[in-house]
């Protein structure tokens, strides 16, 4: 405790230095008789970790909150105890670390998700709680050897996949770089011990190289009269691990293990700085990084450039002022501002209140706490691009998004109505991929609307969870119109109708069933969770009705139009115009299949299950097909035969070869087409081709 003080001297008022004085009375007192793993009393863990965060000059209330942040979950301390001697925001914050603290991530997927849903809503409240945690966990990791083996696994794997993450959205480099090489010693231990031990080698085999380069950077940049302070920097175990990893190399192929930092007075010197090494050696070709004019996501701000060394070795180096290294190595905690609403927060804090509030939208939208914590995982792990809209904001978005990601990330009603993309001036589908540097300009049109197949290249959690949303929308709006029909067509078959019911019977049959509401039941009936002739019976019972039932029972009609709660057989992929039947599929409603379909006969032994369908007179939308096509085994065969499938408006989905030998091949052609007729002019297209020898769907 007289280390703590000693370090919140140097910047906190008497005052709070009292505070956190008593806040340790109390810890200590509430702790008392309670024992750590390694045999120490339990206390020194939280005065620990408010000694990290003393280190960063965190705040009074925050290092209070640390001090207290186990007593409402381990001790008889309540909530309102700490409420009433150190006020709601303390109280706020140890309870928040609380809930934290009950996340067991090897537990069931479903019980993780909803506690970490649990956990980033508390820190969206209040990113203190997650400084925290960050903070607990870092001690909690140099302390790990006193843990069984399974632990000591499972908390570093924890470490690895969320909390080094979190640490670097937030722009926390120093504490993600200890949790990584923490998490990477204790998952890895061999891993670890042969690269550190082959880091060491190398660095005493360069340390004289290294030491000549130092002072040759040193002599040009005081040549060129820009002071600046040098600092050596090497690769962490963990770092050169993932790029081996990553890049499929061994250890002395990768090659940029050391580098220097050059830390300057502002920014004009840190490109005077780049100027001066670039005029010393040459820079690599594609390999310098402008963060300082585009930060990163998480605040971060640098020059970066990569130098052909003197000794044949590629050389990094970063280029930075003192406040950008202060918010590199502390990121959110850099120069703690949290006096008012009112008060300016550094650029990491407003780009972490962001994302956290982003999060906040996306929990709104999320349809259960797996896709939520799906979601949080992509953000987690943004290898960035950064765009420019056409008025010159810049948007950073993860690598390999498209142009449906920087919709959404422009605005959800951007996204919603988005048909095409310009991007640097060229006419492009939604479904390109983008680069940094590129103009990206959105066309949207008043009509148009998510579709289904764009969840299967979208990789932003915001474009993913607006699409999804929007589509179970409109699915339950579906899954209840096609509800009604089908339970319309089951009581005509009883000779009833769902207006000839009294409204008590309708209630009493959804209280037997606990279902809330009918559109319940109905969208229940069109997903295959319940039977329309069951529900029909149940209904219909006592019912006198029709004399007879209808000799003619309503045929289900199929618009193409159905979303969610119509599929189409993969085996033998219909058609309008094909004759077709359907089967009600548990939780996926009805399937359609062509009545020819080898499966049918099988389908049928399921009576209760079939449903009588037909397309619509002017059944909409495009349909997948697959056609096999035998060809002569001839150069440009191939590109032939997808002209003359592209002349007939056919988008083609995928091709693959089949079977090949000299002189001939089989192509399978995955299409999507209108209806039969279309289908039909093409295959007779296709067969008036020279080199097309047969044509069938597969």
């Amino acid at each position: 405790m007289i280390e703590l003080q000693q370090q919140i001297s140097s910047y906190l008022s008497p005052a709070q230095i009292a505070l956190v004085a008593h806040a340790f009375h109390i810890g200590e007192e509430a702790h008392r008789g309670q024992m750590r793993k390694s045999g120490e009393p339990y206390i020194t863990h939280p005065v620990a970790v408010a000694r990290i965060l003393a280190d960063m000059h965190m705040d009074g209330e925050t290092i209070v909150a640390a001090i207290l942040h186990d007593t409402i979950e381990d001790t008889d301390i309540t909530k309102a105890d700490v409420e009433a001697q150190f006020g709601s925001t303390v109280a706020d914050l140890v309870d928040g670390v609380t809930k934290l603290d009950k996340v067991d991530f090897a537990s069931r997927e479903a019980a993780t998700a909803e506690s970490f849903r649990k956990m980033l809503l508390a820190v969206a409240r209040d990113l203190r709680v997650i400084l925290i945690k960050l903070a607990d966990r870092l001690h909690n990791m140099r302390t790990l050897g006193a843990m069984n083996p399974d632990s000591r696994r499972r908390i570093a794997r924890e470490t690895l996949e969320i909390y080094a993450p979190i640490a670097q959205r937030l722009g926390m480099n120093a504490i993600k770089a200890e949790l990584q090489d923490l998490g990477f010693r204790a998952y890895y231990p061999t891993r670890h011990r042969v690269i550190d031990a082959e880091l060491r080698r190398l660095m005493g085999n360069r340390r004289e190289p290294m030491q000549k380069i130092a002072e040759e950077l040193k002599h040009k940049l005081d040549q060129e009269g820009v002071p600046a302070r040098l600092i050596g920097r090497i690769k962490s175990p963990y770092g050169t691990y993932r790029k081996m990893k990553r890049e499929h190399k061994t250890f002395d192929q990768v090659m940029d293990v050391q580098g220097f930092r050059v830390v300057v007075g502002g920014v004009m010197q840190c490109y005077c700085a780049l100027g001066a090494v670039h005029n010393l050696y040459k820079p690599v070709d594609g390999r310098f990084k402008d963060y300082i004019a585009i930060p990163k996501a998480n605040g971060y701000q640098s020059l970066h450039t990569t130098l052909f060394g003197p000794f044949g070795q590629p050389l990094e180096v970063q280029i930075r002022t003192e406040d950008m290294d202060t918010v590199a190595e502390r990121g959110v905690a850099a120069h703690w501002i949290y006096k008012s609403d009112n008060s300016p927060a550094n650029s990491a804090q407003h780009r972490a209140r962001e994302w956290l509030q982003g999060l906040l939208d996306s929990q709104r939208q999320a349809g259960n706490p797996i896709e939520f914590l799906d979601n949080v995982r992509v953000d987690l792990f943004p290898d960035e691009v950064y765009l420019f809209t056409p008025k010159g904001r810049i948007l950073a978005l993860p690598r390999h998004a498209c142009a449906i990601d920087f919709a959404y990330a422009v605005h959800t009603d951007v996204g919603d109505h988005a048909v095409a993309a310009r991007v640097d001036q060229r006419l492009v589908p939604l479904r390109t991929r983008l680069h940094s540097g590129q103009t990206v300009e959105i066309i949207t049109a008043p009509r148009a609307s998510p579709k289904p197949h764009w969840l299967e290249f979208v990789v932003t959690s915001k474009a993913r969870t607006s699409i999804r949303h929007y589509l179970r929308h409109l699915q339950h709006e579906d899954a209840v119109a096609m509800g009604a029909r089908m339970l319309e067509r089951a009581l005509d078959a009883l000779g009833a109708s769902l207006d000839s019911i009294p409204r008590e019977r309708i209630e009493s049959m959804l209280a037997d069933n606990r279902v809330q509401r009918l559109e319940e039941l109905l969208a229940d009936l069109a997903l295959g969770n319940r039977m329309p002739a069951v529900v029909a019976k149940q209904l219909a019972r006592g019912e006198k009705g029709r004399s007879e039932p209808s000799r003619h029972a309503e045929v289900v009609r199929i618009s193409g139009a159905e979303r969610g709660v119509v599929s189409f057989g993969n085996c033998c992929h219909p058609v309008p115009g094909d004759p077709i039947v359907g089967f009600l599929s548990a939780g996926k409603g009805l399937v359609i299949h062509r009545t020819s379909c080898p499966n049918v006969v099988e389908l049928r032994k399921h009576p209760e299950r079939m449903m009588l369908v037909d397309w619509e007179a002017q059944a909409e939308g495009e349909f997948r097909v697959q056609l096999k096509i035998e060809v002569a085994n001839k150069p440009g065969v191939l590109a032939t035969v997808a002209a003359a499938i592209a002349a007939q408006d056919c988008n083609i989905e995928n091709v693959e070869y089949g079977e090949r030998d000299m002189t001939s091949a089989t192509l399978f052609f995955t299409l999507e087409v209108h209806n039969t007729q279309q289908l039909n002019d093409l295959m007779r297209k296709l067969r008036r081709i020279e080199v097309v020898q047969t044509v069938q769907r597969a």
